[in-house]
Parts: C-alpha cells; structure tokens; sequence
C-alpha cells in the first residue's frame, strides 16, 4: 500500500521499511518510538511538538526527565521511558569506540581467524569471512554443514550474504576431517565457481582454505586462483 494512504502514525514506519532510516525526519524517528500520538495530534506531530521545545537538539531532549516528557499530552510515563530509554541507546553508542576490525593480509590471518571453528569438527562445515576494500573483517558465517565427506555450497546463499554486508572480497573456507589437505575435484570446481561468479558483481574470492586439525591449503598460496 502507497504511504500517502496510510494513517499518518503509520507513515514513518513504513517509510522506514520502503526507504531506509536515513530518510526519515527527527520528528518521524520520535514517532516510531512513541508509537502514537494523542486525540488531537499525531505521533508525527507531536514529536515535531516535543523536539521544537528543546529547539530540536537531542542532546537537549536526553536532559528532560520522565516528568518531563509526561508534561506533553499524549504522553504517559510508558512513552516517556521509551524515549528516554531510546535517548540513554544512543549515548552508550556514541560513548563506545567502534572495535578494531581484525585484517587479512594473508592465508595464516584467514587460518587463525577459522581454525577455532573448523580445526576439531568431525563433519564437514563450509565457512566464509567478508572483507571490505581494506581487507578488514566485516561478517564471519558458517554457511553449510554436510556430512562426513561433503559440504554442499549454495553460491547464491554466498554472494546474497557479500551484498548484505558490502563486502567487496571473500575468503572461504572448509574443514577435511581425514586431516587430507589436499583439494578434491570438487574443491577445485566451487573455486573456480565462485571466482567466476564473484567477477560478475565484482566481489573478489581472495582465497580458499580447507582445514584440517593441524595445518591448512590454501589455493591463492599455491597460484590456483
């Protein structure tokens, strides 16, 4: 359904949802966590309301207090520890410093960032890490999980995950239980699929591991990509 039909109190979420939060106004990013507004405004307008008596500066409205907020029609002492609970988020947030994002510079970094997951395992489990233009850790997932002698890979699965996160490069990984390092055909052959596909959205495979309890292959090492 187009936004302009829906109420206005559902507006934002909606809007939210089709647009993104960046498209959202101050007062639209109130309403969603008031949820509504009173008999004669809606959430949108009267979050337009509380934010213009603060000049609409956050930093001011996280100084109100429950009373405070209370003092608005409309809002009880549940929306009032809503914003405020919304307020406190935000400054923990802006308070922490974003971690260190590990970097892969080679087949030991990727190794020593799988090994704990894939080392030890008696099945096979086919992982992949994402990497941004600096080759810095962005997303780690298992993937697939096969039986004794295969792992299945859905390509699609892969890169639908690269394009969620932004990744511009992969490595991938899977784990020989045997302790034979030594890539199967069919190890060869997903490689080369991936590397194939990953060309076309411009996603680079910067290398495949397979694991085993003590040691690791990588293609890119021995020029196989």
């Amino acid at each position: 359904m187009p936004i302009k039909f829906l109420a206005e109190d559902d507006r934002p979420r909606e809007k939210f949802l089709l647009k993104g939060k960046d498209s959202l106004s101050d007062s639209e990013l109130l309403a969603i966590v008031m949820g509504s507004g009173n008999k004669d405004e809606t959430a949108i307008e009267l979050g337009r309301k509380i934010l213009a008596s603060v000049n609409n500066n956050w930093n001011q409205l996280s100084l109100l207090s429950v009373k405070d907020l209370m003092k608005f029609k409309g809002i009880g002492e549940v929306k009032a520890i809503s914003i405020a609970t919304a307020l406190e988020i935000g400054r923990r947030r802006a308070s922490q410093e974003i971690p260190q994002k590990t970097v892969i510079a080679n087949s030991k970094d990727a190794y020593l960032v799988l090994k704990n997951y894939l080392a030890d395992l008696r099945t096979e489990e086919f992982w992949a890490i994402f990497l941004n233009q600096s080759n810095k850790v962005i997303y780690l997932t298992q993937l697939t999980q096969g039986g004794i002698n295969q792992s299945i890979v859905d390509v699609r699965v892969l890169f639908r995950t690269a394009l969620e996160h932004f990744s511009t490069g992969i490595i991938i990984a899977h784990n020989h239980p045997s302790g034979n390092f030594k890539p199967s055909k069919e190890d060869s052959e997903i490689t080369q699929k991936i590397k194939e596909a990953g060309k076309v959205l411009s996603i680079q495979l910067l290398d495949h591991l397979i694991i085993t309890q003590n040691s690791y292959f990588s293609f890119s090492d021995e020029g196989l990509l």
